[in-house]
């Protein structure tokens, strides 16, 4: 597997990569949890959200990096991470990985690439966040294995 930088050719496949990793996320579970009422104003257009999103991850003037991996000439996965210099502080925002590469060890890869990353950038602490629900639950058993302490937190919808 080969971790390397961004270039604006990987932008469409990123963006479908994403939608691909959080349509179980939204459609499955938000929704049931939420109800159509709260879902549609929340994330009702959420693909549409990460195509407008995607695309701005990669801001290297303003200390925001993504970083792809490859296995077998495939995009296997990225990370969007940024670095605050003044508080010496990094944060993952995204991690994603195609439904055929999970399990190998591709998001640790992607996570330690970007700590490293932050690091030599002079951060000295990580956020990195993830929901609470089941379909999270890999993304939380993944940053215990990194070190990463979770620290609870409880958001709460109801339609008006």
């Amino acid at each position: 597997m080969l971790i390397r930088a961004f270039t604006p050719h990987d932008l469409a496949r990123l963006t479908e990569l994403t939608i691909q990793t959080f349509r179980p996320f939204y459609e499955d579970s938000f929704r049931t949890l939420v109800g159509e009422a709260v879902f549609a104003n929340q994330h009702g257009d959420w693909r549409d959200d990460y195509r407008k999103q995607v695309p701005e991850l990669h801001a290297p003037e303003r200390h925001m990096y993504v970083d792809v991996a490859e296995a077998d000439g495939d995009i296997a996965g990225y990370v969007a991470w940024s670095v605050d210099p003044a508080r010496r502080n990094g944060t993952v925002s995204h991690l994603a990985v195609s439904a055929e590469h999970r399990r190998n060890h591709v998001g640790t890869a992607l996570c330690e690439h970007a700590f490293a990353r932050m690091r030599s950038l002079g951060a000295e602490v990580v956020e990195i966040g993830t929901g609470g629900d089941p379909f999270h639950a890999p993304a939380r058993a993944l940053y215990e294995r990194l070190g990463c302490t979770a620290l609870p937190v409880a958001v709460y919808y109801r339609e008006l």
